[in-house]
Order: structure tokens, then C-alpha cells, then sequence
């Protein structure tokens, strides 16, 4: 080989050592002192002063907003039963022989138990996830945590930790902040969790909680004008709090503190 190709050569390797390969952007949590609106039940226009949404991984991300895509990490959509039945039986929670339901949504939980299961869920969540960076979500909301609480004793919350970790893995790899939904007086910082969603926690006096472990990093969702109330006033000058509507419903109640 002549020496002037061998230092070409030489020299285009060490430049390809040199660079990275591409990778997804470091996550960069919701941003403080604005509102936020909490959109499952489908798309409402955003007041001015509304700067962060939650809005369902089917549905786009506002232009103008920090956006948080919502996937039901921990249990099934009513919608996607057929997904789960017939594409992935195996990772429902099931006992004797029948799926475990939320009965509260209608809703399955899935199977968490093993390593096996949960790495299978976690590549499912992470192709979900992949989606959502990729329309342009800033942020991601696994939602219930919590479901070992309703599983007839089948789940522990070792088992929500392990699953947890891996969704917020997930999440990071793809650039996403990940919000630590429900569960309150388990620090989910432990696990990667970089902020927090809570649903009520002025009803139930849980604010505390998550302010002890996120700072002003919370974002409240109440359901009850009274308990709304009670949070604006409390804590209305530290956390983002929006009233809705149970059903979340697009023309229902929007009110912030």
C-alpha cells in the first residue's frame, strides 16, 4: 500500500473515532412559573397563560407549549384491548386465568413480576416513547405507578421499581424528562423520575410529599373545585394547578390558580 494512502487512511479513522454517534438530546424538564393543562380526554385550545400540556401519545403536541405525552405505562388502554389480547396475552396480569382489571377505568394491568415480562413491556413502552420524541414531545407521563395497589397482591411495589427504572431508561434514551405519576411518599428520583404529576394530592393532602422530593418540579391536577381551592392556596405560588373535569373531557372545566 503506498504510504500516502496508509496515512489516509490512518487519518479518516481517527476523525471517525473522534466523533459520536448521533444521540437524542439530554432531557430538560417542564418549565417553572406557568401553567400547564391536562388534556387526555382530547386537544382544547391553550390560554396564553398555559405553558406546559399533557395530551395523549395518539394526539399531537401543542407548537407553542412545553408537551408531556401520556402513555399508560403500568396498565391498557380500554381501546387497545385487542393489542394486548391477541398481540401480547402473556404480559397481562391474570389470575385464575383471567386478566386483573382496574375496575375504577376498565382498564388490565400488566404482568410485572419476572425480569422477562418487564423487559418485554419496556420494549413495547420504548417503541411508544420512540413515537412520541419523534412528533416532538419534551416529555414523557407513565401512568400507574401505583397499579400494584390494585392487582389482589399479585404485583409489589419492588416490582412497579424495577419496571419504573427500565421505562425511565426508556424515556432518557429518547430524550424525554419523565414525570413520576401518583404514588406519593416513594422518591422517584431514585429511579431517574425528573419530575412529578399528581392527580388530587391537595385532596389528600399528598402535596408535601411530592415537593419534598421534586422542589417545585410538581405538576397538580385536581378534580374538585374545593380541593382545588384548597391547593391554590396552599400551594399556588410554588406548583402548577389546573381544575378539570374528570373526564377530561376538551370543553369541560380548565380553571388555574
Amino acid at each position: 500500500m503506498p504510504r500516502w494512502i496508509a496515512i489516509l487512511v490512518l487519518s479518516l479513522g481517527l476523525v471517525a473515532s473522534m466523533v459520536s454517534p448521533a444521540s437524542a438530546s439530554a432531557p430538560t424538564p417542564p418549565p417553572t412559573g406557568t401553567d400547564f393543562d391536562y388534556q387526555l380526554g382530547g386537544k382544547a385550545p391553550l390560554p396564553a397563560n398555559v405553558g406546559i400540556v399533557v395530551r395523549d401519545r395518539s394526539a399531537k403536541p401543542a407548537k407553542h407549549a412545553y408537551s408531556i405525552c401520556y402513555v399508560n405505562g403500568f396498565q391498557t388502554q380500554p381501546d387497545e384491548k385487542r393489542f394486548w389480547r391477541h398481540g401480547h396475552p402473556r404480559l397481562l396480569l391474570r389470575e385464575d386465568g383471567r386478566p386483573v382489571k382496574d375496575e375504577v377505568w376498565g382498564e388490565w394491568l400488566l404482568d410485572i413480576r419476572t425480569p422477562a415480562k418487564r423487559k418485554a413491556l419496556a420494549r413495547i413502552m420504548g417503541r411508544w416513547v420512540k413515537g412520541c420524541a419523534k412528533h416532538g414531545y419534551r416529555g414523557v407521563e407513565f401512568d400507574n405507578l401505583d397499579s400494584f395497589t390494585r392487582s389482589h397482591h399479585l404485583l409489589k411495589a419492588k416490582h412497579a421499581k424495577k419496571y419504573a427504572r427500565l421505562l425511565v431508561r426508556a424515556a432518557h434514551r429518547n430524550g424525554l424528562a419523565v414525570a413520576q405519576k401518583n404514588w406519593a411518599g416513594w422518591d422517584g428520583t431514585t429511579v431517574g423520575y425528573d419530575f412529578a404529576i399528581a392527580e388530587e394530592c391537595g385532596r389528600w393532602r399528598e402535596c408535601r410529599a411530592y415537593v419534598d422530593d421534586y422542589d417545585d418540579q410538581v405538576l397538580v391536577v385536581e378534580y374538585r373545585r374545593r380541593d382545588f381551592r384548597f391547593t391554590c392556596r396552599h400551594w399556588g405560588d410554588r406548583l402548577a394547578v389546573v381544575l378539570r373535569d374528570v373526564d377530561l373531557t376538551p370543553d369541560g372545566v380548565h380553571d388555574y390558580c
